[in-house]
């Protein structure tokens, strides 16, 4: 019973021509053994697959140019690793740093000396009571013990009451600009809105009395925080107190250029400290250093243009928030207890080794290599439970 085998001939390719050459002829089993196999692929390096009867094929069509062979992995698939379309990393913006008026800076202020004020003032109180005396109103007993003449008076008229309104005014005017300068204290005066000039003289001095005086302590001075929020460098929220040495450099800006320079000092802060990794005291003292340097260079920075000078910012405490203080209080304690353990293996390990190096090498004993495991194992036992005994022992 004889079979026929259906191939398709695209598979297969075009007959066999008659063999022409001088070379043997063929095999008639190997042309029928083809066509019971597979059909042969061609790989090349960008593993693209080629039927074999592709390249024998008779085509009127010009021959492409040859173009270069592309790479193995000309392209990657989205998410087998790699990103396609990585973005490029953008420049974070500079901020904007804080700045007030030019024009508002500090000057000195015109003063007189306090004797100008005290003698302006004595004048007016000369001239109101020589015009009471000219209109006649001083009565008998002051001008008796003051040794003033007799003098009828002219009695209180136009004349009298314009001298006793410049008077006044004058002894109003002269006393009431009397100011008290200390040491440390500065006086900003403004009129009507406008920024007149800073007093920083000490002692006694006139300043004009129409002028608005805003005192400014211009000591050097020191702050110590309320808990602020902070967190250290995993990101664990953390309550850190701070202590700023800081003062007044420029009174103009620090009393005009904001509302409250105190204020705009503690927002600096705690503005600073959700910037700045701050490390719990007692973990390590590099951070804490780096921390307030850090911490320094920023709120000076934000403080200067309203003319605050900020020396220092140390953090002097930092504690855990109350949300996560206890699951850190027994990382914390399982930390140390695990250094602890790892220091005692050490020294145990070591006096060991020294044990059993003295022994064999001043040649007390001889040892094999079970007998060394056998002294190895009881001397670690033996160390390892006399100091853990000694651990537990209350007083020691």
């Amino acid at each position: 019973m004889s079979t026929t085998s259906s191939t398709d001939p695209a598979l297969i390719g075009p007959p066999a021509a008659p063999h022409t050459g001088p070379g043997p002829e063929p095999e008639p089993g190997r042309a029928a053994e083809g066509g019971h196999r597979s059909v042969r692929l061609i790989h090349n390096e960008a593993t693209t697959e080629i039927p074999v009867h592709l390249l024998f094929r008779d085509d009127l069509d010009p021959a492409p140019a040859p173009s270069p062979p592309r790479p193995a992995v000309a392209g990657r698939r989205p998410g087998a690793g790699e990103r396609t379309g990585a973005r490029r990393p953008v420049a974070a913006r500079s901020r904007p740093a804080p700045s007030v008026s030019p024009e508002l800076r500090e000057r000195p202020a015109r003063v007189l000396p306090g004797a100008a004020g005290v003698a302006a003032g004595a004048c007016g109180a000369a001239g109101c009571a020589v015009t009471s005396w000219w209109a006649g109103v001083v009565p008998p007993l002051a001008a008796e013990a003051l040794g003033l003449p007799a003098y009828a008076g002219a009695g209180l008229g136009p004349a009298q009451w314009a001298v006793y309104a410049a008077a006044g005014a004058l002894g109003l005017f002269g006393f009431g600009g009397l100011a008290r300068g200390r040491t440390g204290r500065a006086w900003v005066l403004g009129l009507f809105g406008r920024y007149r000039g800073t007093v920083r003289r000490t002692g006694l001095m006139w300043v004009n009395p129409l002028l608005l005086r805003r005192r400014v302590d211009v000591r050097l001075r020191h702050w110590r925080s309320e808990p602020m929020p902070a967190a250290d460098g995993n990101g664990v929220a953390l309550r850190a107190v701070t202590l700023v040495v800081w003062r007044v450099r420029d009174t103009a800006r620090a009393t005009l250029g904001v509302e409250d320079h105190e204020t705009y000092l503690r927002e600096c802060v705690e503005a600073a400290l959700a910037r700045v990794p701050v490390e719990p005291l007692g973990t390590v003292r590099s951070s804490a250093d780096v921390a307030g340097e850090t911490l320094t260079r920023l709120v000076a920075a934000d403080a200067a243009p309203v003319g605050l000078e900020v020396f220092s910012v140390r953090p002097v405490r930092a504690e855990y928030a109350p949300e996560v203080a206890a699951e850190m209080h027994r990382r914390r304690i399982a930390a140390l207890d695990a250094a602890q353990r790892a220091s005692v293996l050490t020294s145990v390990v070591d006096s060991v080794e020294d044990t059993v190096t003295r022994l064999t090498m001043r040649g007390l004993v001889e040892l094999d290599d079970y007998e060394r495991k056998v002294l190895v194992k009881d001397l670690t036992v033996a160390f390892c439970a006399g100091r853990g005994d000694r651990e537990h022992r209350p007083g020691s």
